[in-house]
């Protein structure tokens, strides 16, 4: 498969709920990060998301600072048990994006 990210990926430890903004009835979902970057999350979850869909949610960081964040699904890939799925964030404010940018830069160095 052809990498497409242009920004690095960090495998990082965190927990996200999330939310269906559009539609009746937002449920929350919960997932499993498997990597984050300023511009974007990797998860899996057992429940169905939809492509194209904005959800909103607060992502857990390693510092336990809870953050709100919106992201939009853009990959989806059906695992055995639930799916993997790739979301871009949407209005990712550039403090937040900068701690997490820092933490890479920590990962890099073996701090």
């Amino acid at each position: 498969m052809e990498e497409r990210r242009r920004k690095a990926r960090t495998d990082l430890q965190a927990y996200l709920n999330i939310k269906n903004i559009c539609g009746n009835g937002a449920s929350e979902v919960m997932i499993s990060v498997t990597n984050v970057s300023t511009s974007g999350i990797g998860f899996i979850s057992e429940e169905k998301l939809e492509m194209g869909t904005v959800y909103s949610g607060s992502l857990t960081l390693w510092t336990k600072e809870i953050i709100p964040i919106f992201v939009e699904i853009v990959r989806i890939h059906e695992l055995e048990v639930g799916y993997n799925y790739g979301a871009i964030f949407i209005g990712m404010p550039d403090f937040y994006a900068s701690k997490i940018s820092l933490y890479q830069m920590m990962e890099e160095h073996g701090q």
